[in-house]
């Protein structure tokens, strides 16, 4: 984990060499500028001021003019760069994390909440994407040490040493005192992630939770996650305080060992009265660069936290592996199942030939839930094999199978925009496609009740709309896909029954002559198919006609009567 911890800092800051090199030459070329200020001011006081001089002290004025001049445009300029190289680093971080994410492969959700990977995808992409930002101030800190260093050597060889060999050990000293906030940042971080993960989960199913009594358990769930977060917060806070406080107390020790020197030098008539001024002034300067040194230890300590955090997603070992074999062209639609041992699926032995409309009747939610995910390749069988076309699915590249067999679950998600744009474009075939699926699937009259009709915008989540709506839509979206395979899971729980035989026709008159199979408990749409197949018990145990079946099984009975 450290080795791609050190790869995601290598690629964000390696990535962004050209903005990043601009920047730490101007940020350094900045605090040069500011420790030579203090020594051109002692200059100005023994060459002017001192003997009474007019013409060199406006020269020497002028002198400090172009300086703060330089100084300004190398801040302004140089912070410019260092924001530019932070953007588009945490711009490339969340680019590379969500193709991860949305990689046909997947595994990288394994383990984490929807609302962990955005905070990862945001948050922690943003924090080490301001390394970039860190490190042109930590190299001008030391630029603006090295710098007064050099001064006070010209001023007096003790003053310099005092800074030569102070300085280092007050920068190890920061370093180490950065260790525990590193280690605490790493934990709030982690808390915060999944209290956000929980919180985006139960706004999702807000709807459902209140329907069934259960938000009152939700809210406690999510008060118990944030009081973690909450506490891991304040823990890094006290850290962050602690390793500030530590580092200005240091920093405190360390001007006063210079001031002394330097007094007692002037006290003793080695040093002039404007040297004693400049020794002064670097001396103060210096507390700007020992300060900005103790917040790039605590950034640079977040930095790596939230880069082990994006390292963890980016190498996440996929749950499937992607086949050499080619998909089958053209796709017949042939689906095979033999032997298929997969959680509570134990030997299910099941042909669907090209363009049949076969209904799945499975009583154990478990079972229906791996059928779905063996047949849209979310992961492969423990056992035996599935086919499309005789090739196995397991040769095949999961991007492709996307294309060939569409997996339509029972909770597919919306998105904000017009009813039409959710619908769309899944519509290779154009127009006529599109509106043939939103007939079938009754959407074109929920657009009719709608204020503008289908280009009428809906919320986040389509949550304007009522549960049987929303369903009706994501099955119009899947039906216009018009995928050689067709897998619909319960697609019509939220919709009335005289509406629910509307659909289970309409999806039978689109979808003549392609493989369609329905997963479901629903005796309409289990009506409008050719054969339907009982997985029960983790095997198939009937096959027949729906009608067939509900008179002589009474197991399938109870289990589409209920």
């Amino acid at each position: 984990m450290q080795r791609d911890q050190e790869a995601v800092l290598g690629r964000a800051i390696g990535g962004q060499r050209r903005h990043l090199g601009l920047a730490i030459l101007l940020a350094a070329g900045h605090q040069a500028g500011e420790a030579l200020v203090p020594v051109l001011i002692g200059v100005v006081i023994d060459s002017a001021v001192v003997s009474g001089s007019v013409p060199r002290l406006l020269l020497w004025l002028a002198v400090l003019g172009v300086v703060f001049a330089v100084l300004s445009n190398s801040y302004r300029f140089g912070a410019r760069a260092a924001e530019r190289a932070s953007e588009w680093a945490g711009h490339d971080l969340r680019v590379r994390l969500t193709r991860r994410i949305l990689d046909p492969r997947g595994g990288a959700e394994a383990g984490r909440l929807a609302g962990e990977l955005a905070n990862i995808a945001t948050g922690d992409a943003s924090r080490v994407g301001g390394v970039n930002v860190v490190i042109p101030v930590g190299v001008s800190a030391l630029t603006g040490i090295l710098v007064s260093a050099v001064a006070l050597l010209w001023i007096s060889v003790p003053l310099g040493l005092v800074v030569l060999l102070g300085a280092p050990p007050l920068l190890w000293l920061g370093h180490l005192l950065g260790r525990p906030l590193e280690r605490r940042s790493a934990v709030e971080q982690e808390r915060a992630a999944h209290a956000s993960g929980v919180a985006a989960d139960l706004v999702a199913g807000l709807r459902v939770l209140k329907g069934i009594g259960a938000e009152g358990a939700a809210v406690a769930r999510y008060r118990r996650t944030s009081r973690d977060s909450l506490s891991a917060t304040v823990r890094a806070a006290r850290a962050q305080a602690a390793h500030d406080g530590a580092i200005l107390a240091l920093t405190g020790v360390f001007i006063a060992a210079v001031a002394l020197v330097g007094g007692r030098l002037a006290a003793n008539g080695d040093i002039s009265v404007g040297e004693l001024v400049a020794a002064v002034g670097l001396a103060l300067f210096l507390l700007t660069p020992l300060q900005l040194f103790a917040w790039v230890n605590a950034e640079l300590a977040q930095g790596r936290a939230s880069a082990t955090r994006i390292a963890a997603v980016l190498s996440a070992p996929p749950a499937v592996t992607a086949g050499q074999e080619p998909t089958p062209s053209p796709v017949r639609g042939h689906v095979a199942l033999t032997g298929v041992h997969h959680g509570p699926l134990s030997g299910v032995d099941l042909d669907v030939p090209p363009g049949e409309h076969l209904g799945v009747v499975a009583p154990d939610p478990a079972a229906a839930t791996a059928l779905l995910a063996t047949l849209a390749r979310d992961t492969d069988p423990e056992a035996g094999t599935v086919t499309l076309d005789g090739t196995p699915l397991s040769t095949l590249d999961p991007a492709d199978i996307r294309g060939a067999i569409l997996v339509a679950a029972h909770h597919a998600t919306l998105f904000a925009g017009t009813l039409a744009s959710n619908v769309a474009p899944a519509g290779p075939a154009g127009g006529g496609a599109v509106a043939r699926a939103m007939a079938a699937a009754t959407a074109d009259e929920v657009a009719g009740s709608l204020p503008e009709g289908a280009d009428t915008l809906l919320a986040e989540r389509a949550s304007s709309l009522s549960g049987g709506q929303r369903q009706r839509v994501a099955l119009a979206r899947a039906l216009a896909a018009e995928p050689p395979v067709l897998v619909l899971h319960d697609p019509t729980t939220a919709v009335d029954a005289v509406t629910e035989a509307r659909i289970a026709a309409g999806i039978r008159e689109v979808r003549a002559g392609r493989t369609t199979i329905v997963v479901t408990t629903s005796p309409a749409l289990l009506a409008a198919t050719d054969r339907v197949v009982v997985l029960d018990g983790g095997v198939v145990t009937a096959a027949g006609r729906h009608a067939d079946l509900v008179r002589e099984h009474a197991g399938y009975r109870a289990a589409v009567l209920q």
